[in-house]
């Protein structure tokens, strides 16, 4: 499978934080997601194992390396078309305005209230 560079890259002026957020969330997703073969799911499944049962893995390897490394082989492996749907998604900016009920008058239902 083909690997795109610019997924390792941030780009210029982006927050590395949320960059880390975003391919969380694109990992949650994947998870989530029925068209990802079940037995690929176990490979960040087996990470958080490791995260809580770790044993020494031979050589200069760091436990954030073999978590990091599980997530990211689990993205490379699932259906890159079912990953980059999931990229859009995330990309789509989401409205986060507060909505003043003054302003909603269409809403309000006009009602009785009585006890029985």
């Amino acid at each position: 499978m083909p690997s795109n560079d610019q997924d390792l890259i941030p780009a210029p002026g982006s927050n590395p934080i949320q960059e880390l957020a975003r391919f969380l969330k694109l990992v949650w997703r994947l998870l989530a997601d029925e068209r990802v073969h079940p037995l690929l799911k176990l490979i960040p499944l087996g990470g958080l194992v490791y995260l809580v049962f770790p044993f020494d893995v031979p050589g200069p390897v760091d436990d954030a390396g073999v978590i990091g490394m599980s997530l990211y082989l689990f993205v490379e492996l699932c259906p890159q078309d079912v990953v980059e749907e999931h990229r859009r998604a995330l990309e789509q900016p989401v409205d986060v305005r507060w909505k003043d009920p003054a302003e909603d008058d269409d809403e309000v239902v006009d009602a009785e209230w009585r006890e029985k």
